[in-house]
């Protein structure tokens, strides 16, 4: 399922416009997106917490050259599924 599936999904069970599907969509992607970026979590109960992992600097390879690269430290989202959406799946 990709974001237009979902809009078209969200539309038809909310009973409401595609493009007001839309907006709620990019809404709650921005809502998370910002607060990751503030360094809180989001826990949407029954279905998981989105939180923001750090990831250490290392080096690494140039698989074209060989030569090594030094990567930076970086800060990465991460999700992890809540009880529920465990249960529905199994």
């Amino acid at each position: 399922m990709n974001k237009a599936d979902m809009i078209e999904h969200i539309a038809q069970a909310a009973e409401i416009s595609k493009s007001a599907a839309e907006r709620a969509v990019d809404a709650m992607v921005g809502a998370i997106k910002s607060s990751l970026k503030k360094g809180n979590s989001v826990t949407l109960v029954g279905f998981g917490t989105f939180y923001a992992g750090k990831r250490a600097a290392r080096v690494g390879r140039n698989p074209q050259t060989g030569a090594e690269i030094r990567i930076e430290a970086a800060q990465v989202p991460k999700f992890r599924a809540g009880k529920a959406l465990k249960d529905a799946l199994n």
